[in-house]
């Protein structure tokens, strides 16, 4: 991937030696998305069980839910829905699965962080301006659907920022947000202990003191979540409001998402300002004398340990989410930047009148 002839490479991804081997030995694939240079990544298998990197461009993508039929992806303005276009066993360009922008919903820039799909079908999604979980609408922006107690009023002016949410039994059950400050941008007052876990739909906060918490998510009876300020991934018991680590991670952590016994992590390279800047991850990188990287780590959950990685240098520095792609070998995807979308048909089944 070349900017330019005779130019550096604006994008290097440097995997694991057997990262493409465990992909294929759990059938599946990944997705992930870049914060500041908007894009959507998929990762699969290529030909000798190589490893291949696909990507597209959609300005601010960020939150991400799969099925690996259809990809939800929150963006600068838009909500899109992404639909596999291939049958089962038909390849195009070698790839398995083909999706395809089919409905994209225009909020208006809402900072929509965590996106997910209800028991009922429905797409909620954390719209972090607002400081609210909220749905699509058919007339209006969106329509709020829930809000933490301690906002006093709804209004676009990310209070606590709230970004984080995970679905029990298809159903909303928790969140995270930095602080529980209902002030303009007060969050940012409170990034290195002002974070908190709450229940849906109480308001109950079950855990505090956190640094910038994300990406709750409940897998095999338990909630994960990022403890991001701090580099550790780990889990919280909903009963005491107890974090436990589980790992250490050389980076911001953002997007989470599991495979069996394993969980994906998202790594971003912090920025150098008044939001990253000051937080417990400095001092333990400086600890043990490493550098924040970008990219995924794969962590073992009985152990702790990381069992295989994903490297990405060069422009691209800040992930924000990461999904699963069940039974996915090589994903592609259309995006709006080439004419592929425009020339590529594919015909339905014959309905009738």
């Amino acid at each position: 991937m070349e900017a330019a002839a005779n130019a550096e490479p604006w994008l290097e991804v440097t995997g694991s030696p057997h990262f493409a081997a465990w992909l294929a030995e759990q059938k599946v694939s990944l997705a992930f998305t870049t914060y500041q240079t908007g894009k959507l990544f998929l990762v699969g298998c290529g030909p000798e069980g190589r490893l291949a990197v696909f990507e597209r461009t959609f300005n601010r993508a960020m939150g991400l839910w799969a099925d690996g039929q259809t990809l939800w992806l929150s963006t600068l303005y838009q909500l899109w829905c992404l639909e596999n276009l291939l049958q089962p066993g038909q390849l195009h360009q070698g790839h398995d699965r083909l999706y395809v922008p089919k409905v994209g919903f225009t909020t208006g820039d809402l900072d929509v962080h965590d996106v997910a799909i209800d028991g009922g079908g429905r797409v909620v999604f954390v719209a972090t301006g607002f400081g609210c979980l909220a749905t699509l609408a058919q007339r209006a922006s969106f329509t709020p659907l829930w809000r933490p107690p301690f906002l006093s009023k709804q209004a676009a002016e990310d209070r606590c920022h709230l970004n984080g949410l995970a679905l029990v039994d298809g159903r909303p059950r928790y969140v995270t947000a930095v602080s529980t400050s209902d002030v303009v941008d007060g969050w940012r007052d409170r990034r290195r202990d002002g974070g908190v876990v709450l229940e849906v739909p109480n308001g109950r906060v079950i855990a505090e003191g956190l640094s910038m918490p994300h990406s709750p998510r409940w897998h095999r009876g338990r909630l994960w979540l990022h403890n991001s300020g701090t580099g550790q991934f780990g889990s919280v018991d909903p009963g005491t409001g107890r974090f436990e680590p589980l790992a250490f991670c050389p980076g911001y952590l953002r997007g989470l998402a599991f495979v069996g016994d394993h969980a994906v992590v998202g790594l971003s390279r912090p920025r150098h300002d008044k939001t990253f800047g000051g937080l417990a991850l400095e001092t333990e990188l400086s600890r043990r004398d490493a550098e924040a990287r970008c990219g995924l780590l794969v962590i073992d959950l009985r152990t702790g340990d990381i069992v295989q990685w994903l490297r990405v240098e060069g422009m691209v520095r800040e992930l924000y989410d990461v999904a699963v792609l069940p039974e996915v070998r090589r994903p592609m995807a259309f995006g709006f930047k080439t004419d592929e979308i425009q020339r590529t048909i594919a015909v339905g089944d014959e309905g009738q009148l």
